[in-house]
């Protein structure tokens, strides 16, 4: 007989068979051994502590006793029905009381038989009582018992439970998953690294988490799991790091030419920060090595990113290349579009904007100058990814707002090129560190930590809806100072569902508070059609209407320096991180700016922490810190769609320290042996063979 393993089909497993597999496969996408082995418990029971029936309290939450079931009887009748059975040990006598499934209780029970009994106890008419305990047969010892044990408590569903799968029933699989593949189990890391750290072996560490002998054990299986978790993503994203350096050859920019140099030294409207100078720099020492580029920059709303996204595109003109710039929607595409040709002026460099409402014969045009090599840059949406957008040769490729992309869409562009083009990707919404160490390990990072000079911070206040007219009367201020302002609400139309002061109304009481012909409003929002966004936008933007009232489609995209407030209503409806884009749409020029937080009076505990936190503090990292703590990592950056993070135990808000220890000694290991062509390491390179096995995607950034 073939011995199971961990690929073996969850059909094979005793007590499965073909109809509960395909519900553990529907239901918790359990279809191997190894899927059943990784469904770790969520808590576990204590039941190592035993209490005498005489210590029992009522304010205690649960107790576990060992005695005997001396009497058994059904009493009342129809809806009064009842089960009620005496337990007594050593110490005295309770009742257990059942109001369901009696029938197959009395079938079950046997009197005068030992039990463990586990509930929460209860006094009722002056008895000592439990109401629907646990029952189990005394059989000291027994996994499956969980007697004096930390019994584990595993996460199942409604349709589950129909096919006696609750937590019970899987704890049963567990023991059978165990006792079929406990010798087949095999550790995956070197000897010397579980010395240094302290590790507990795997194959005991996978048997403990499930059936830990008392709680430290349960933390030391915990801890090695989380290890491994960490570890293989690391291992995964440094070696396709190390490839892209080795492997991949990348167009080497040798000089920093006159286009470059006419931009910095003719066209510049402002000094670079030093932090836009450094990241300027490290990009150009990579475009120098003659390896693939593949850098993540970091910069809060207004830092100045795209400045340096257009010098590193000229770093590409001047060594005869040409270069692209794709963002996620076309309000944030003509955005950078019109902020690059104003920088540019004429004669340094041509650029061109292509996006799905591009003119059918306007994209002829512009697809004829790509392939002759007379278009240097290009900026756009998806549209860049189209097959019928052929480059003469492409050099570098700049993706902002990066993880609103899914894998595939950025790497149709990198593919535009025999040789790789260079890829710099941007994002204003700052990642902390943790997750950046583990989403995007491969790529190198540079931060943008620096606002440009003369820029105030933003004042950030929280009001509530009986402070309405103390907003009123800071909009009507800053009007009448010769500034703009947004309005930002979640909803276009009133739901049913959600109390919210949505945009339509808004909008009527606004036009009353401020009418016509002193006061002028622009309206935007998601559902207009693309050409009248824009000529609401363009109105702004020339200051022919002192207000934007919008949804959330001003997020990103639309610099106004001329605009100082920001208003969100139903400010608690909003994300952290949306929260800290949106006000970042103020505070771009030399004015002082103010973002004002409307919310209703009943807020959760959660959404006074985010407004709390957007009232003391503009600094990105931190903000996207709490909203890390909040939300969890996958909710965050596009992790969900990313497919890296899939992280059973490790948690990225706690288990900073310990991601920290893992990614050293993933480097030094990889500075050790970077082929992992030692034998301490063949079963680090056997991993990494068996996941490259597929497409590899995750090789391109």
């Amino acid at each position: 007989m073939i011995p199971f393993s961990t690929i073996t089909p969850i059909e094979y497993l005793k007590g499965v068979g073909p109809s509960r597999a395909e519900v553990l496969k529907s239901e918790l996408s359990i279809y191997t051994f190894g899927d059943l082995l990784r469904h770790y418990p969520f808590r576990h029971i204590d039941r190592t502590q035993l209490h005498k029936i005489t210590q029992l309290k009522p304010e205690m939450a649960a107790a576990q006793v060992i005695g005997r079931l001396v009497q058994l009887e059904e009493r009342g009748e129809r809806r009064g029905k009842r089960l009620v059975g005496q337990f007594m040990d050593d110490t005295g006598t309770m009742e257990l009381v059942w109001f369901q499934h009696i029938g197959w209780l009395r079938k079950t029970l046997t009197v005068g038989a030992p039990y463990i009994i586990y509930g929460k106890p209860t006094i009722f008419n002056n008895q000592l009582s439990m109401t629907h305990p646990e029952m189990e047969s005394y059989l000291p010892g027994s996994k499956n018992a969980g007697n004096m044990s930390l019994q584990p408590v595993y996460n199942s569903t409604e349709k589950l439970k129909k096919f006696s799968l609750d937590s019970k029933g899987i704890q049963k699989l567990q023991v059978a998953l165990l006792e079929a593949i406990a010798a087949q189990l095999r550790e995956t890391l070197p000897e010397y690294l579980l010395r240094r750290h302290g590790l507990m072996p795997l194959p005991q560490a996978l048997e403990a988490i499930h059936f830990p002998a008392n709680q430290q054990v349960l933390r030391h299986a915990i801890h090695r799991l989380k290890f491994d978790e960490l570890f293989f993503i690391q291992l995964k994203l440094l070696k396709n790091k190390l490839l892209n350096t080795q492997r991949f050859k990348g167009h080497q920019f040798d000089s920093v030419g006159e286009k470059f140099n006419q931009f910095y030294h003719e066209r510049l409207p402002f000094d670079l920060t030093n932090a836009q100078k450094r990241v300027i720099r490290e990009i150009r020492r990579d475009t120098a090595s003659g390896a693939q580029m593949n850098r993540l920059v970091q910069g809060d709303v207004g830092s100045g990113k795209t400045v340096v996204a257009l010098m590193s595109m000229l770093l590409a003109t001047d060594n005869g290349l040409q270069a692209c710039l794709m963002a996620p929607t076309e309000i944030l595409a003509q955005q950078h579009y019109h902020s690059i040709k104003k920088l540019l002026g004429e004669g340094i460099a041509s650029v061109q904007l292509l996006t799905g409402s591009t003119a059918r014969k306007d994209r002829r045009i512009i697809h004829t100058q790509l392939e002759d090599g007379s278009l240097s840059l290009l900026v756009g949406t998806h549209a860049l990814i189209e097959d019928a957008v052929k480059f003469k040769n492409l050099g570098l490729v700049v993706i902002d707002e990066q993880h609103r992309f899914g894998v595939e869409q950025r790497a149709k562009l990198w593919r535009k090129n025999d040789i790789p083009p260079h890829m710099l990707v941007m994002t204003a919404t700052p990642i902390p560190r943790t997750l950046a160490m583990t989403l995007y390990g491969d790529l190198d990072s540079s931060v943008i930590d620096e606002l440009p000079a003369g820029r105030k911070p933003i004042k950030t206040t929280h009001l509530y809806e009986h402070s309405r007219l103390r907003m009123f009367g800071l909009m009507k201020d800053e009007i009448t100072k010769g500034s703009q302002v947004y309005i930002v609400y979640p909803l276009i139309k009133e739901s049913e569902k959600m109390d919210l002061l949505y945009l339509e109304a808004g909008l009527e009481t606004l036009q009353q508070e401020f009418p016509l012909p002193r006061y002028r409003i622009s309206v935007v929002h998601g559902k207009m059609p693309v050409k009248d966004k824009e000529f609401e936008m363009q109105r702004f933007i020339r200051g022919e209407t002192q207000i934007m009232v919008a949804t959330t489609v001003i997020e990103v995209g639309v610099d106004v320096p001329n605009a100082s407030v920001m208003v969100i209503e139903n400010a608690e409806r909003f994300g952290l991180s949306q929260l800290h884009q949106l006000r970042g749409r103020v505070g771009r020029g030399a004015a002082q700016s103010y973002c004002v937080l409307m919310s209703g009076n009943k807020l959760t505990k959660e959404s006074k922490l985010r407004l709390e936190t957007m009232v003391r503090t503009n600094d990105g990292f931190e903000i996207a810190e709490v909203d890390l703590q909040l939300r969890g990592p996958g909710d965050l950056a596009g992790t969900q769609q990313s497919g890296v993070l899939d992280l059973k135990l490790a948690d990225l808000t706690t288990d900073q320290a310990l991601l920290t220890e893992v990614r050293s000694s993933v480097i030094e290991v990889f500075r050790n042996d970077p082929q992992l062509d030692n034998s301490e390491h063949i079963l680090l390179r056997d991993y990494l063979f068996r996941r490259e096995a597929g497409i590899q995607w995750e090789k391109i950034s």
